[in-house]
């Protein structure tokens, strides 16, 4: 048995056998694996970051062209106006509104409300 040991032993590569070898495998693999700041965690909170990063870009294009939008319908009546008649659908005394549907939008906001 003592022989079968002492072979299996001499047949493993002499770099594996070197405790400074195996001391970097095992920090590797607390690194990888166990540590509170691990690398697969790492990854994870990179790519939340990256799409946290798309989030915050959209979010202030959309602020800008609110704002835009804003000052446009602060500074000019007839945006005011014309703003109201579009997002509200007003009008003015004896006056009629025709809303045209398409057919297509129409088949697609009757399967949104199934």
């Amino acid at each position: 048995m003592n022989d079968f040991i002492k072979g299996f032993f001499n047949k493993i590569p002499p770099i594996i056998r070197n405790r400074y070898f195996l001391t970097l495998v095992v920090f590797l693999i607390w690194i990888l694996l166990f540590d509170n700041n691990n690398l697969i965690d790492r990854y994870h909170y990179m790519k939340n970051l990256r799409q946290l990063e798309k989030d915050r870009e959209y979010y202030q294009e959309r602020i800008e062209e609110d704002r835009r939008k804003l000052n446009e319908l602060k500074t000019s009546n007839e945006n005011l106006e014309k703003f109201a008649r579009e997002q509200y659908f007003m009008k003015k005394e004896n006056e009629d509104i025709y809303i045209i549907v398409d057919e297509d939008d129409k088949r697609l906001s009757e399967t949104d409300n199934k």
